[in-house]
Order: C-alpha cells, then sequence, then structure tokens
C-alpha cells in the first residue's frame, strides 16, 4: 500500500491542489511542511491528527519539516469568531521555544524552523513590493475564512495573514527545497496562496503541493478538537495528565472509535478490522476503546505512564486502592473533594466535612449500609477513626461512598 492509497484508506486526505499529488509522493522522497502558530505553550488534541500523518510521511521516507509561527503568531490567523486577541511578545516568544521542545520529545522532527527568523528584517516597503504584489485583492477576499469575516470585519492585519504563510512556503522552498505542504482543510485558503506564490516566483511548472486532512469530526457532527467537558485536553502532561489523557480516549464512542483507530494510531487495518468487529458482537469489553488509549497514551507519554494509567484505573473502578501509590493519588484524583486531616477525627464527621453525607444520620446509615470504604476497606462500625496511622504513604486516606464517588482526606 502506499502512502496516498494509506491516508485515503484512514480517512486522512480531504483534498490536495493537483491531480500529480500522488504520484509525486508516490516516485519521490519530498521535503514538506507543517505550520502551527503558539496561542499557546502545549499542542492539544485538536493538533494531533496533523502531527501523526506527518510521522506517516516520514515512515514512508520523506522529511518532515515543522514551523512554529513566531512570527505569524503575531498576527493571528483569521477565525470566524473575530479577531484574536494579540498576546504580549514575550509570551509569544515563551510559547514558540515550549512548542518545539515538546514536538521534538514527542515527535521526534529534527528540522524546526521559527518564521520570525526570516520576516523580521523584511521591510514594510520590501514586502508589500516583493509579495503584496504578487496577490490580487479580489483572489484574496475569495478565500473562506477572510469572506466569513467580511460582513462583521477584519483588521489588515489579520488580512495580511495569508501572505505570510505564503512568504513561509516560499522561503521554505527555496532554502530547504520543501515543496509540500500539510494542514488542516480550514488552512485551504493559505495553503494555495503558498502555491499561488511559488509559481508566480519560480514559474509555472515549479513543484508545489498541498494536502489537507479533514475536518475530525465526531458521529454527531460535532467538532473532535482540544476540549472534552469543557476542559481542554492537552499533550503535556503537566496541563492534561497521562490518567487524564487515557480516559479521555477510553471513553470515546461505540459510533467513533474505529474512525479514531484509523486516523490516530498506526494499527494495521487488518488489525482495527478485528476491533470493529468486537465493537459488534462484544461492545462490553471496549476492546477498541482500549487499544486506542493504549496506542495514544504509549505514543505520546511512554510506556510507563500507559501502565500507571491503567492501574489507576482498574483500582478506581474495581475499588482496591490500597496498593495506589502517592504518585498514583496525586494523578488519579486531582479535582476530587478533599479535607486536611489535623487529626484522629471519626469517620461520620469526615463524610460530613467532604459533603459525602448531608448529616451524620445519613453517614450512619451509609456506613451501616455497607456503602463506606476506607482505603480500599469496607467499614460498618460507627465508632470507625479516620487516622494519619492508615495514611497511603503517610499523605492520603481514600474514602469510597457508593460505587463512584471518591474523595480525599489529606494528611499534614
Amino acid at each position: 500500500m502506499t502512502l496516498f492509497e494509506e491516508l485515503k484508506a484512514r480517512e486522512l486526505l480531504y483534498d490536495t491542489t493537483s491531480d500529480e499529488f500522488e504520484k509525486y509522493i508516490t516516485e519521490n522522497k519530498v521535503t514538506f511542511y507543517l505550520g502551527c502558530d503558539p496561542t499557546g505553550d502545549s499542542l492539544h488534541v485538536g493538533h494531533l491528527v496533523t502531527y501523526l500523518v506527518a510521522k506517516r510521511f516520514e515512515k514512508y521516507g520523506h522529511h518532515p519539516v515543522l514551523l512554529v509561527g513566531g512570527a505569524t503568531g503575531r498576527i493571528g490567523d483569521p477565525k470566524q469568531q473575530g479577531e484574536r486577541k494579540m498576546l504580549e511578545i514575550s509570551t509569544i516568544e515563551n510559547y514558540v521555544e515550549k512548542l518545539k521542545k515538546q514536538v521534538k520529545e514527542i515527535f521526534g522532527f529534527d528540522t524546526i524552523v521559527n518564521n520570525y527568523d526570516w520576516t523580521h528584517n523584511i521591510s514594510i516597503l520590501d514586502f508589500l513590493r516583493d509579495y503584496g504584489k504578487e496577490f490580487n485583492v479580489n483572489y484574496m477576499i475569495n478565500k473562506e475564512t477572510v469572506k466569513a469575516r467580511l460582513e462583521s470585519g477584519i483588521s489588515y492585519t489579520e488580512f495580511s495573514y495569508q501572505i505570510l504563510q505564503a512568504l513561509d512556503w516560499y522561503h521554505l522552498y527555496k532554502t530547504l527545497g520543501c515543496t509540500v505542504q500539510i494542514g488542516g482543510q480550514d488552512q485551504w485558503g493559505n495553503m494555495t496562496s503558498g502555491t499561488e506564490l511559488i509559481r508566480k516566483k519560480e514559474g509555472t511548472e515549479a513543484k508545489a503541493y498541498a494536502m489537507t486532512i479533514p475536518l475530525i469530526l465526531k458521529s454527531d457532527g460535532t467538532k473532535f478538537g482540544k476540549s472534552e467537558g469543557g476542559k481542554s485536553v492537552w499533550l503535556d502532561k503537566e496541563k492534561t495528565s497521562p490518567y487524564e489523557f487515557y480516559q479521555f480516549w477510553i471513553n470515546i464512542s461505540d459510533d467513533d472509535v474505529i474512525r479514531k483507530l484509523k486516523q490516530f494510531t498506526f494499527l494495521p487495518l487488518e488489525e482495527i478490522a478485528l476491533l470493529e468487529e468486537a465493537v459488534k458482537t462484544e461492545p462490553h469489553l471496549r476492546k477498541a476503546q482500549k487499544a486506542l488509549a493504549r496506542e495514544l497514551t504509549t505514543f505520546i507519554h511512554g510506556e510507563d505512564a500507559y501502565l500507571q494509567a491503567v492501574r489507576i484505573s482498574e483500582a478506581l473502578f474495581s475499588g482496591k486502592v490500597g496498593n495506589l501509590t502517592v504518585e498514583d493519588i496525586d494523578m488519579g484524583f486531582d479535582g476530587v473533594p478533599s479535607v486536611t486531616l489535623e487529626e484522629d477525627t471519626p469517620l461520620i464527621d469526615v463524610l460530613v466535612n467532604l459533603n459525602a453525607a448531608k448529616s451524620k444520620r445519613e453517614a450512619r446509615d451509609f456506613i451501616t449500609g455497607g456503602g463506606v470504604l476506607v482505603n480500599g476497606e469496607q467499614i460498618k462500625s460507627l465508632e470507625y477513626m479516620v487516622s494519619k496511622e492508615a495514611a497511603i504513604g503517610g499523605k492520603y486516606i481514600i474514602i469510597r461512598r457508593g460505587k463512584k464517588n471518591y474523595y480525599l482526606v489529606k494528611c499534614n
């Protein structure tokens, strides 16, 4: 199977600028690039599919170049909702360095460039004469991202973004022999501006091809983006723990999981077909979701982090939390209701303090009914004292009320 055939089979190919593209990437080893602007200090799952497509290109012998937009990040790619808020220059520079480090660590790309390096010395007169002259305003306003903003208004700053991105590709074409650009389908207008500039500068026979990746959607048609339940899912483990990252993928619906396996993992299509059959015949085992969570968590965070996420998940599901480490608890119990234990305290009072029970009477009922566990052990005694001596690693006591309600007692 060729790269082009695999991209189609995995539903990762939306459009290309030429019918020659398939033959070009099949018969040649090309240098290609993808870009991101430093709008944050970490990539999120909404970015992920484009980087994984770049890894697929690399596996077929093509050379990736990552462009981090230290210059374009100061301008802002037009979005339908309105003008982007401009970040402080120092913030942008900080984000650039963090993104470069993150991409190298996770994806292993060696060639990472910053477009500020070749744009900051271009004067406004040179920019207008050497590049602006090549763009027709009628052509520019017909780009979808610009057209969507004409009624509400768009600044000249954001209007000029597509020229800057075209300039980037022309620079990479001249300096690195970069003939292919990949990106999301929403980048089509910016990418085709690049192919036009290259051909105007270098002649109509110049080889420059753009390929877009389809917008990643859920089965209900909504966007599969950076957040879930209002909470962003980041690739930085300090912002989204490996456990939370694992949970995001393992909770993908049956309707979505096979497509996500195709698009986000490197599992053979034959293996994914077997998992698709398992979704139909034994959905309760969630084999496909487990495979998806395993592949993505291991790829982004490593095998040890994946195994830790599984250990935490299984402990929470079974209630057998006594063997968890302090590090496991820090990761798996982030955000759960908690109190600090200053001295030994009756379990009844602790349940009320945690809001796990509305009153002492209700707390007694929960305990005598067998619905309260401390560090995985069922407690039925109304005299039970929550003691620092029971703390895991001398730091935490885990209380479960019912099947799914967890609480944390922190010991000083």
